[in-house]
C-alpha cells in the first residue's frame, strides 16, 4: 500500500524509525523491483538495494555500504547524484577481505567499525542475510559470534549529531531477509533497538505507476490515442494482480520479443502465466456454442434447466461480460442434486464442447480429502516434509493443463481446511504449491458437485431421504438450496464460501419416468451394439425386454447410474456367463428370453 505521495508503506516505516532504532530487519518482497521517483513525474523501476540506499541518502546518511557473501563490501551511490558531497576522509573505507571468503567472520569484523564510525553517518545493508546461517536455531560458532556481536552493538550504538546535518543519527545496520525467522529469534524478538519492517508485494498503485514505462517499448504504444493507452494500462494493471514488478518487466520483455501489440497485452500476460501461446477460449467455435443446447441434452437427459443455466455461465465466460478481474477463473458452477442424474456427465460434456477433448477434464473425488492435512495432497507438502519435491496433485494438473475444467466431486466430504484453498482459487485465481510455484487458474472453469439436501439426519441420528423422485422440481430445488445454505452458514460457519458461489448453484432434477425410459433404451442399444461389434447378434424377446425394463425403472432414486447397475446385474452378467458356458463363437445369433416364473434371463441360440 502506498501513501498519498507514492511511497510504499515500508519506506514510510523506515523513515519514521531511522532516528529511533539502531538496526532493521527488512523481510518479505525484498527481491523485487521497486517503483522509484527519480525526478518529478518520472518513475522508474529500481533494484531493492538501490531503492533502500536512495532512501537512506535522502534521509541524510553520507555513506551507504552493501555487504553480501559474493562480492564482500562495497559502497553504493545515490541514483541521483548529491550536490553536497562529503569529504573523502570523512567516509569509512570499505574493509578489504585479504583473500578471505566474505562470510560471517568478515561481516563480524565490519559491524563494530560501522557502528563506531564518527565522522559521517553511515549505514550498512547486509543483503541475502538469510544465507549467513545454515539453520537459525542451530548456529555454528562463527554464526553465533556474528549475531551475538550484532545484538550487543544494537544496544551500544549511540545517536550523535554530525556536522552540517539536522538532528542526530545512528550508524545503522539493515538486515535484508526473505523471512523474519531466517535470523536468530533472540536477536530480533523483544529487542527494543531492532525494528522489523515487512515489504509487501506491489499493489495496484505501484503497478499503475510503472505500467506506462513497461508498455512504452511495445508496438503500437507510441501511436495509440490517450484512450487506447489508458485501456492498455488498465488491462495490464488488472491482469497482473498478485504479480511482482519483476514479473511485469518480464511480461514487457516477452511482449516485445514476440511482437505483441500493446492493445493485446492481455495475451502476453496469459502467455507468461500459463506458458501457452494459443488461447482455446478465443479459438472457440461460437456457432457450435450457439447450437450446443441440443448437443448437451443428448448426453445429459432430463436436465433442461441445468443445461440452460450451465450454458449461460459458459457464454458469460466466453464473452467476458461476467466482470472477471485479475486471475480469477473463467467461470464457476456448483452442481447440486441427486446421484446419477448427470452432474459429472455435464462437466465432461462442457469440457469436450470448450476444448474439443475430454482430456482437459480434471476430477478430484473430495471423499479422498477428508483428513485434516489432505490439503497437502492438492498443493504439495511444505519444505522439509516427505514428497516436497513432487508438488501437489491439483497444482501439477493445472500447471500441465491450464485450459481445463476442474471438477471437485462431492465437495461436502472435503475437510473444512480445504475450503480455504477453494476460497483462494475463487478469489485470487492462484495457488502457491509447496515448492513455491505459483499456479494460475485464470484459464480454468471450476465446477463443484454436491449431494447436499438429498438426505438429512433425523433426530435419532438416522440418515433419511429429504426429497424423493415423487417430489416436484420446484420443491426439490427449494429444499436442496436451503440445505446447501444451512450447511455452509450453520454447519461449517463459512458463509463466505456461499458468497463466492453466488447465484451459480445449479440444482438437478431427479430422473423422471419418461426420461428414465429414454436412458434405458439408449444404454440397452449401446450394450447390444457393443456385442454386435464383437460378432454376437443378440435379440431380446418381448417378455425379456419388458422384464428388463421393469427391473431397471422400478427405483429411480439412483438416477441413470441405478439403471446402468440394473442392466449389468440383470442382463450383462448373465449374458457374459452364458456366452462363456455355451462356448459361443463370433457370427452366432442368440435370443434372450424370460422364463416368466421370476427367474433370470436365458440365452438361446436362434
Amino acid at each position: 500500500m502506498a501513501s498519498e505521495n507514492g511511497d510504499p508503506r515500508w519506506i514510510q516505516d523506515l523513515r519514521r524509525f531511522l532516528p529511533l532504532k539502531t538496526q532493521f530487519l527488512l523481510t518479505g518482497n525484498v527481491r523485487d523491483l521497486q517503483a522509484a521517483e527519480i525526478a518529478p513525474g518520472t518513475i522508474t523501476p529500481l533494484r531493492f538495494d538501490q531503492t533502500l540506499a536512495d532512501v537512506l541518502f535522502a534521509h541524510g546518511y553520507r555513506q551507504v555500504l552493501l555487504f553480501d557473501q559474493l562480492r564482500g563490501c562495497r559502497a553504493l551511490s545515490a541514483t541521483v547524484p548529491r550536490a553536497d558531497n562529503v569529504a573523502a576522509d570523512a567516509l569509512l573505507e570499505p574493509p578489504g577481505l585479504d583473500g578471505a571468503a566474505p562470510g560471517p567472520e568478515a561481516l563480524a569484523a565490519m559491524l563494530g567499525q560501522v557502528i563506531r564510525h564518527e565522522r559521517a553517518p553511515v549505514a550498512l545493508i547486509v543483503d541475502f542475510a538469510s544465507r549467513l546461517t545454515m539453520r537459525a536455531d542451530a548456529l555454528l560458532p562463527a554464526e553465533h559470534q556474528l549475531f551475538t556481536q550484532a545484538l550487543i552493538l544494537s544496544h551500544e550504538a549511540r545517536a550523535r549529531p554530525f556536522q552540517g546535518r539536522a538532528g542526530s543519527f545512528f550508524n545503522t545496520i539493515l538486515w535484508v531477509v526473505e523471512r523474519e525467522g531466517d535470523l536468530p529469534a533472540w536477536l530480533v524478538v523483544d529487542n527494543p533497538r531492532m525494528r522489523v519492517i515487512p515489504v509487501a508485494k506491489p499493489d495496484h498503485v505501484a503497478r499503475r505507476a510503472l505500467a506506462s514505462a513497461f508498455l512504452k517499448p511495445l508496438r503500437g504504444f507510441a501511436d495509440a490515442s490517450d484512450d487506447q493507452k489508458t485501456a492498455a494500462v488498465d488491462a495490464f494493471v488488472d491482469g497482473t494482480e498478485g504479480l511482482l514488478l519483476l514479473d511485469l518487466n518480464a511480461i514487457s520483455v516477452l511482449a516485445k520479443v514476440e511482437d505483441v501489440k500493446v492493445a493485446d497485452i492481455g495475451d502476453a500476460i496469459r502467455r507468461y502465466k500459463v506458458g501457452v501461446t494459443e488461447d482455446p477460449w478465443q479459438r472457440l467455435d461460437r456457432s457450435k456454442l450457439r447450437s450446443s443446447t441440443e448437443i448437451v441434452r443428448r448426453r445429459v437427459k432430463g436436465q433442461d434447466r441445468a443445461v440452460t443455466h450451465m450454458l449461460d455461465l459458459i457464454k458469460r465466460a466466453v464473452t467476458g461480460v461476467d466482470g472477471r478481474r485479475g486471475n480469477r477463473p473463467r467461470g464457476m458452477a456448483f452442481l447440486a442434486g441427486p446421484t446419477g442424474v448427470g452432474k459429472t456427465e455435464l462437466a465432461k460434456t462442457i469440457t469436450s464442447l470448450l476444448f474439443g477433448d475430454e482430456g482437459a477434464y480434471i476430477r478430484f473425488d473430495m471423499s479422498e480429502f477428508s483428513a485434516e492435512h489432505s490439503d497437502q495432497r492438492l498443493i504439495g507438502a511444505p519444505p522439509g516434509y516427505v514428497g516436497y519435491d513432487m508438488g501437489g496433485e491439483l497444482t501439477n494438473a493445472v500447471r500441465e493443463k491450464p485450459f481445463s475444467v476442474v471438477l471437485f466431486d462431492e465437495i461436502e466430504k472435503a475437510h473444512p481446511r480445504i475450503l480455504d484453498k477453494f476460497l483462494q482459487i475463487l478469489d485470487d485465481g492462484v495457488l502457491t504449491s509447496g515448492r513455491g510455484d505459483r499456479v494460475y487458474f485464470s484459464e480454468a472453469l471450476i465446477v463443484f458437485t454436491s449431494n447436499l439436501g438429498i438426505y438429512r439426519t433425523d433426530d435419532a441420528g438416522r440418515r433419511t431421504a429429504h426429497v424423493g423422485p415423487e417430489d416436484p422440481y420446484e420443491q426439490l430445488h427449494d429444499k436442496v438450496l436451503g440445505e446447501i445454505r444451512d450447511h455452509f452458514k450453520l454447519v461449517l460457519n463459512r458463509p463466505e464460501i456461499l458468497n463466492r458461489i453466488g447465484e451459480n448453484i445449479i440444482v438437478f432434477d431427479f430422473i423422471r419416468p419418461a426420461v428414465a425410459r429414454q436412458i434405458f433404451e439408449q444404454m440397452l442399444a449401446s450394450i447390444l451394439a457393443d456385442l454386435a461389434g464383437k460378432g454376437f447378434a443378440i435379440k431380446l424377446h418381448g417378455t425379456a425386454r419388458a422384464h428388463l425394463e421393469a427391473r431397471c425403472l422400478t427405483d429411480l432414486s439412483n438416477g441413470g447410474r441405478g439403471i446402468r447397475n440394473q442392466l449389468e446385474a440383470v442382463l450383462v452378467n448373465p449374458l457374459a456367463r452364458q456366452l462363456f458356458d455355451k462356448n459361443a463363437q463370433p457370427g452366432e445369433a442368440f435370443e434372450v428370453v424370460h422364463p416368466g416364473d421370476g427367474g433370470a434371463l436365458e440365452l438361446i441360440r436362434a
